[in-house]
Formats: structure tokens, sequence, C-alpha cells
């Protein structure tokens, strides 16, 4: 792959990328060795032609995160915290200008795993429901089931917190 092709791939989709491993790692430093390996592969393995480098990338990002995973669950120490210990507040939070999208970002990693990388892939990232079922193994219409409870216990979390929510 050509490196200025490579260079504006980086620019134009790592941010996004970035957020969507760190929103299902809750780990920095791992959302961070992730996002470089996914363009790692996208240097050494993308064809330039292909038709929806986006998806993608997200493919990619996605199964390096749960290989990742499988690999840390083979390995059984008391060396290793658990991942809510790694939580470290972060550039996001800085992004994030008031604590309502703070307290958002809070409950939704605080969803089950499927329900938040579903708002975080169509909110955040802004994939359709299609893809995003596509990309997760799942069927539409169940990712629209996951994606109404998510929100269902978003609005309860954050009107817990006093957020007036529509």
């Amino acid at each position: 792959m050509r490196n200025d092709l490579l260079e504006s791939i980086y620019l134009r989709y790592s941010k996004e990328i970035r957020l969507y491993l760190y929103v299902i790692s809750k780990n920095e430093t791992l959302a961070d060795d992730l996002t470089q390996e996914t363009f790692l592969k996208a240097l050494l393995s993308l064809p330039e032609n292909h038709p929806n480098v986006r998806a993608w990338l997200y493919t990619v990002a996605r199964n390096l995160y749960y290989n990742n995973r499988k690999k840390e669950k083979r390995i059984v120490s008391d060396e290793f915290p658990d991942r809510e210990d790694d939580v470290h507040p972060g550039p996001e939070e800085t992004l994030l200008a008031s604590e309502r999208d703070r307290a958002l970002l809070r409950a939704v990693t605080e969803l089950e795993e499927r329900k938040c990388e579903i708002v975080q892939l169509h909110y955040f990232s802004g994939v359709p429901l299609k893809d995003a079922a596509a990309l997760m193994g799942l069927t539409p219409e169940n990712v629209r089931v996951l994606l109404f409870r998510a929100k269902k216990e978003l609005k309860t979390k954050l009107e817990a917190l006093g957020y007036d929510i529509p």
C-alpha cells in the first residue's frame, strides 16, 4: 500500500478506531496498542482498491481486541488486575466538554459488553445498524433490540444522576 494512501486512511480513521477500542476495552493503553496494530495490518495486507476501508478497519480492530482478550483469559495470574481496576481517565475525558457527556460515556462503558459495543459503533462512530450487525455477527433485528435496551438502561442511569432525559 502506498504511504500517502495509508497516511490519509490513518488521519481519517485513527481517532474513531481508537475511541471504539477504548470504549470496548476500557483500557487506554490497550486501545493505543490495538489501534497501531490495526493500521499495521492495513499497511501489510489491505489492497488499495478495497471497497470499504472503514468497515475493514473496524473488523480488524474488533478481531484484534477479541484475540487479545482470549489470550489474556489463558493467562491466569494474580499479577494482572481486573479490567475494571485498569480504567484510567484519558484524553477522551478532556475531549468531552460537558459533565453530561462524561456521565454518558461512563454509563455506556458500564453497559453489558455487546450493548456497549453497539452504542459505540452506532452513535459514536456512525456505523449503520446493518453494518454493525454484520461486524458483530448478529441479525439486524437483534442489534435493534439490544440498542433499544441499551438506550433504556442509559436513560435510567442518567436520570438517576439527575439529568433530564426526554
